[in-house]
């Protein structure tokens, strides 16, 4: 039998960070946890180093590192800061790198761990919208980057050992939210509450809202190009209720490949860090029921209700800036909408507007492209406030 494949995991306390250390707990004698970090939750991180023997961790906020070392003492060694978060992506003994934190943070961690030859899985959409172009360079291997995101990971799977050239169509699913047979007027009248209850993932507040509207998968489109170096005209969204399938292959002579499974982001990071191999399932609660009966639902998403997907497939077409700014408008819009300053329908208005009022050139570093998501936010929270 190998050794087990020893992982680092950035991000380690939200919840794409947990289902993957659920995995390395389940799958000891495949996976060794040697490092983790978060950004602030010092106890929490304690906690899963000491049950893990992590050798390392690194706490993004300095005042929270220093509450470790308390915890801790000299037991376990602990970074901190952005320096902390490039040392332990090139730790020596690590052989795989989880990048599971949201934002723009973690971007030169993930260089530098892809410069020093690690296995990468991936679950952070800014590193790709904002960072494509000093990123993907420094792949040096196919499948070196293994997508997390459970859509992601499903058109991966289905593209194994298929020719490029015989790719037609990439369709990326979405569950279709709380309000997929909102009318426009129900729309207009949702709460925050109302959109960080999905109905299918129990995910982040700020995630929950962009499902809700619809931007996520939008932003999921253009990663996925990117990605997948698909033309972004030839990637698209449909809505499967349910969120049993994930992703779909349509190829040159019609065959369709469907990825399915339950919802259950444990079962993407089990495919991500087993890769090549498939380990048996353990997890009794997932295997799949029985398929006698069942239906996959299919719906085309109504652009009317859900602007966010066309403004967001623009925004990857436009490309250079647009992508960068796309994200930081997008966080600002949900900022305000979940401060009540700002109606649920305008949320893809303000975004829109940011976009459009755009008259720069695109980044020519990863400062720029950085740069120009703090620039989004700002524009956008002017047309929120106004």
């Amino acid at each position: 039998m190998k050794p087990p494949v020893r992982i680092v995991v950035i991000g380690a306390t939200g919840s794409v960070g947990s289902s993957v250390l659920d995995v390395c707990r389940t799958y000891p004698e495949y996976f060794s946890v040697v490092g983790i970090a978060a950004h602030s939750s010092a106890d929490s991180l304690h906690r899963l180093a000491r049950e893990f023997s992590c050798k390392a961790v690194c706490l993004s906020d300095p005042g929270s590192a220093a509450m470790f070392r308390t915890f801790a003492g000299n037991s376990i060694s602990c970074l901190e800061g952005a320096e902390g978060l490039l040392r332990l992506s090139e730790l020596p003994d690590a052989d795989h790198v989880v990048f599971a934190s949201s934002g723009t943070a973690a971007i030169p961690a993930l260089i530098r761990a892809l410069e020093t030859g690690k296995d990468v899985s991936l679950a952070n959409k800014e590193s790709i919208l904002v960072a494509a172009p000093w990123v993907l360079p420094k792949v040096s291997r196919k499948d070196q980057i293994r997508p997390l995101d459970s859509e992601h990971n499903a058109i991966w799977q289905c593209l194994r050992s298929e020719s490029p050239e015989s790719v037609n169509r990439l369709i990326l699913t979405a569950s279709g939210g709380p309000f997929r047979t909102y009318s426009r007027e129900q729309l207009s009248c949702v709460t925050p509450e109302d959109a960080i209850r999905h109905p299918v993932w129990s995910m982040g507040t700020k995630i929950s809202v962009d499902s809700a509207t619809m931007m996520n998968k939008g932003i999921e489109i253009i990663e996925a190009s990117l990605l997948f170096s698909m033309p972004i005209d030839r990637v698209e969204a449909i809505l499967s209720p349910g969120s049993f399938a994930h992703g779909i292959v349509e190829f040159c002579d019609g065959t369709m490949k469907i990825a399915a499974c339950a919802p259950d982001m444990r079962l993407p990071s089990l495919v991500a860090l087993s890769f090549p191999d498939r380990l048996p399932l353990r997890f009794p609660s997932l295997k799949t029921e029985t398929l006698h009966g069942r239906t996959i639902p299919f719906e085309e998403p109504d652009p009317i209700r859900f602007p966010s997907l066309t403004i967001a497939k623009e925004a990857g077409r436009r490309g250079g800036a647009y992508p960068s700014l796309l994200v930081g408008a997008d966080e600002s819009a949900v900022e305000c909408f979940l401060n009540r300053q700002l109606a649920f329908t305008d949320i893809p208005v303000v975004v829109d507007r940011t976009l459009e009022a755009y008259s720069g050139p695109a980044p020519k570093s990863l400062e720029e492209a950085v740069a120009l998501v703090g620039l989004g936010r700002e524009c956008c929270r002017r047309f929120c406030v106004r």
